[in-house]
């Protein structure tokens, strides 16, 4: 119950700043998994590749629970947008975030702040009543 206010997003951006900060030059591009298709080919999936799907996979979950109506529903698209912003300025600032997986990562993070506010509006704007005063 308490991860519901949690911004999930903040688990792939942290997985990088562990791996940049702790582990200089981790190399994203090595290989993670080999699948041989049916075709011939070999899928070859890269940690940068697993990164993006695990945040695109919190997404999802960020989109279902911006559905949801509750007290909460503010806090968690404010705490989004700070991770929005957070992320930017570090991809501005700091040299080891000045990568292409870290900006697909702070669009994933835009997505998710305006999808967010998207969905909680549209689904506002549905959730109303009209209450009839009754001629005597």
């Amino acid at each position: 119950m308490f991860l519901l206010g949690f911004p999930l997003l903040l688990i792939p951006i942290a997985i990088y700043n562990i791996m940049a900060f702790i582990i200089p030059g981790v190399p994203w591009d090595s290989k993670l998994l080999t699948i041989a298709m049916m075709s011939g080919a070999e899928w070859t999936i890269t940690l940068s590749d697993g990164l993006i799907v695990l945040a695109l996979i919190l997404l999802f979950f960020e989109m279902i629970k911006a559905t949801r109506h509750t007290r909460r529903s503010v806090l968690d698209h404010l705490l989004s947008t700070v991770v929005f912003i957070g992320a930017l300025v570090e991809f501005l600032l700091v040299k080891q975030a000045g990568t292409s997986l870290f900006a697909i990562l702070i669009v994933i993070c835009l997505v998710d702040v305006i999808g967010g506010y998207s969905v909680s509006i549209r689904s506002a704007s549905r959730d109303y009543t009209i209450e009839r005063a009754d001629a005597a």
